[in-house]
Order: C-alpha cells, then structure tokens, then sequence
C-alpha cells in the first residue's frame, strides 16, 4: 500500500471504482526513526509540504490493473503523440527498441520517485556497493543530481542555518545554497578531502546542545570539485563520528563515485550510516551521458519520502522515455555488465589523467604546484606568484588562446584572491591538453614578470 494513501471501496458500490479520504491524506509524513528525530531538520516549507493527491491517484493506476476505468486523472490520450517508435543502438549491449505500446508509457506522466523497474535495479545495486546498515533506507530519482541536491537543500535548509561544506567546493552548490539566506562555513580540506581536526575545530564554536549549531554537512567525498581529492576510510569515519556528536545530517555528493582510479575504493558514507543520518546522491552524467539528466537520491526513508514531495511540487519526475530507456539497457547489461561498462569508462579517464599529469610535470612545475587526484575529472592547479587567477584569466588568458576556471568561483567569498586555476581533463585530447599547459605556462611566466 502506497504510504501516502489507503484506498478505499466506494460505500454502495463494492469493488466498482477508488476514492480517496481525506483522513488517509496525513498532514505530516512520519518523520521519526528510531535513532533520529528528522522533525528538527525540516525548513518550514518542507515541512509544510503534502502529498498531491493528484499524483497519488496516478501512482495508484498506474498499479491498478487494466481493468480498472479510470476518469481521475489529466494525463494527454497518448495516441495524439506524434511518436511511434524508436530504436537506439548501444556500443556495447543490445539495441534498445520502443514498440508502440512501450513508447506510450515512455511519453506519459509516470509516479514522481521514478520508474519502477529503474528503482529496484537501482536498489540493488546500492544493496551490493555500499549495503546501508539503516534498514529504513529508500531511494528516488531526480532529474541530475543537481536536482537531487536543490531539493534536499530546500527540505533542510533555513534562512539563518550554519551549513558546513569543504573549502573549496562545487561552485552548483554555492549557487543553490547562497540565495537561501544561510551561512556557509568553510571546513579547510587538503589533497585527501575535507580535514576531521579542521571540522573538530569548527564545531568547537558550538555545544552538542546548542540550537543554532550546524545541522547540516555537505562534502563531495571522491574526486571532489574542483579539488579532484578524495576521503580515505578513517576520515569518513571520523567525521561521521561527529555528525553523531553533534546530531548532524552528511549530504554526500557523489558524482564522481565511479571515476575512482585506484582500489580498493574507500567505504562510502552510506555504508557506514548506522543511525540514518547520511543523504546521498548519485548520478549517471559522468558514466552514461549527462543529457540524459539522471540521478538518484538514497538515505533515511522519511527524508527520501520529503524530497519526493518537493518533486511532485515542481518537475512532477525525472523523464519517462530517459528513465525506461536506461532501465532497458542496465536490465540487458545486469550488475556485471555495467561494472565492466564502468571499468572502461575508468580506464579512459585514468589515461586523460596520466596525460593532463604528463604536461604539468612538463609545463608547469617551475611555475605551479598540484597534487595528483585519485577520481573524478579535474586538476586543481595553484600558480606561483599569482595572487588573483581571476583577472589573469578573464584578461589574459584568452589572448593565449587557452582557457580554464579561476579557483575564487568554487570560494564562498568569489570576490577574495584565488591563486588557483581548474583544469579539467575529460574532453580535450592528450595533444591539446599539452598545448593548453604550454600556452599557460607562458601566461604564468608573463604575469610573473
């Protein structure tokens, strides 16, 4: 039974048709778990936030036999689509084919936390990666990540709120949380991610008790944006260990979880969640196609069931057609055949890498200093003698013809001077990445002199 409605028979009409009460529309979702009282970290719109019933209907038809007539819902009659049927080739699996009927279903509204087929193999796969220890644990699909992320956000944060994230860090979430009217702290990170003494340090300013104490972390954990660091075991766990101290959620961003370079891969947040205090996103950008838009959001099973509300508020769900388009082939891949997929996909960024590494080390090393990453897709370069990238960049470097990203956009304070630059490895080739990092190091040594 969908956990937002219990449908009941028509009184005078036994079994003819479904009605919705407005007694088994609750005002609240159940938002407590054994270990946490997830009520404390709602905004007032979340929590505010109800069921459409709506949507609930067309999530109850859509598992409704086909018998049953329906005049509820306001979905357009499919045969007016212009679209037959489709056929995509994959470069290493079966073609994906949509027959009429099938291609129906991909143009039509489908239930806001994702297709059904898609969610159990998705399921399955967290089960067999991470393996939540929260039983209470449930996932939804987002459109991208960065959906995923926003909505999190507006279900967590208020204006007033102290967020902690690592410094630097991806210049989406800057974007989606300085509006937001809440203050952004810095916990200082090195080459292996976000620093436990610096986070300890941090908290410090608060009591375990006190109210106005951060009740949110957020931190990219592998090949981290734009810094390419990644966490190691102890440190997941030591900072995990003061979300516990200090009742705090951990938003892990993980987006490039599957451009990991070397093994074994350090256990995830999710992994080691024992309360139900961890909120973790994925997405496919990196490993399948970013237009796709897909992304999946897994945690404690009340905040899944809140941020499914934000969706069913604004894009309703992810893409129909996008959704059973990726199911079909990760069905006809299996759990195997997309890890091989994924080994491919590391092999190449390994070699975009080793390349772009190549180059500084040719290049740069008398005029700039970088720590090699072990995932994702960036160099975080600092220059030396270059106060502000910023101008260097905006001004100069395209007279050079090469382009990159001045590091005070990934600063909380973008106005600050920033040393240091991004590059990213993941499109240009060997040849043009070296031309890039010959043309820079020319921009350096000009602007040094």
């Amino acid at each position: 039974m969908n956990v937002y409605l219990q449908a009941e028979l028509c009184p005078g009409h036994p079994g003819s048709s479904l009605a919705v009460s407005k007694s088994t529309l609750p005002d609240t979702l159940n938002i407590h778990s054994e270990k946490m009282n997830y009520a404390r970290f709602l905004t007032a719109v979340s929590a505010a936030r109800k069921p459409s019933p709506i949507r609930i209907l067309t999530e109850l038809q859509q598992r409704s036999p086909p018998s049953l007539i329906s005049l509820a819902g306001g979905a357009p009659n499919p045969n007016t689509f212009p679209f037959l049927s489709a056929s995509i080739q994959v470069r290493n699996g079966p073609t994906v084919t949509f027959d009429e009927t099938s291609m129906k279903r991909a143009l039509q509204y489908s239930a806001s936390n994702g297709i059904p087929e898609l969610l159990t193999w998705m399921k399955d796969l967290q089960k067999s990666l991470h393996n939540p220890p929260n039983p209470h644990t449930d996932m939804c699909v987002t459109t991208g990540s960065q959906e995923g992320l926003c909505k999190v956000f507006e279900m967590l944060v208020n204006p007033g709120d102290n967020v902690l994230l690592d410094a630097p860090t991806y210049s989406g979430t800057l974007a989606a949380l300085q509006p937001m009217g809440c203050n952004l702290i810095n916990v200082s990170s090195d080459e292996h991610g976000m620093d436990p003494a610096a986070l300890r340090q941090v908290l410090s300013r608060w009591s375990p008790s006190e109210s106005s104490r951060p009740k949110v972390l957020y931190t990219i954990p592998n090949g981290g944006n734009p810094t390419g660091a990644s966490m190691n075991e102890q440190r997941k766990r030591d900072v995990y260990q003061l979300a516990q101290q200090y009742d705090m959620l951990i938003i892990e961003d993980d987006p490039y979880y599957f451009l990991q370079f070397e093994k074994p891969w350090a256990p995830t947040f999710l992994s080691m969640d024992v309360d139900g205090r961890v909120i973790r996103t994925d997405s496919f950008s990196k490993i399948l196609s970013s237009g796709l838009r897909l992304g999946f959001v897994t945690g404690p099973k009340p905040l899944v069931e809140r941020v499914v509300l934000h969706i069913q508020a604004s894009t309703m769900h992810t893409s129909s057609f996008t959704q059973l388009m990726v199911s079909q082939l990760l069905h006809s891949w299996g759990e195997q055949g997309f890890l091989q997929h994924i080994q491919g996909v590391i092999e190449f960024y390994r070699e975009q890498r080793d390349a772009m590494l190549g180059s500084a080390e040719k290049w740069l090393k008398d005029v700039a200093e970088w720590h090699a990453p072990k995932a994702g897709m960036f160099l975080w370069i600092k220059l030396k003698g270059i106060t502000d990238t910023q101008q260097l960049i905006q001004e100069k470097a395209l007279e050079k013809e090469v382009l990159l990203v001045p590091g005070g956009v990934f600063m909380i304070d973008s106005s600050e001077p920033c040393p240091y630059v991004r590059a990213a490895f993941s499109l240009s080739s060997p040849e043009k990445m070296d031309e890039a990092f010959r043309r820079l190091s020319l921009l350096i040594r000009e602007a040094q002199s």
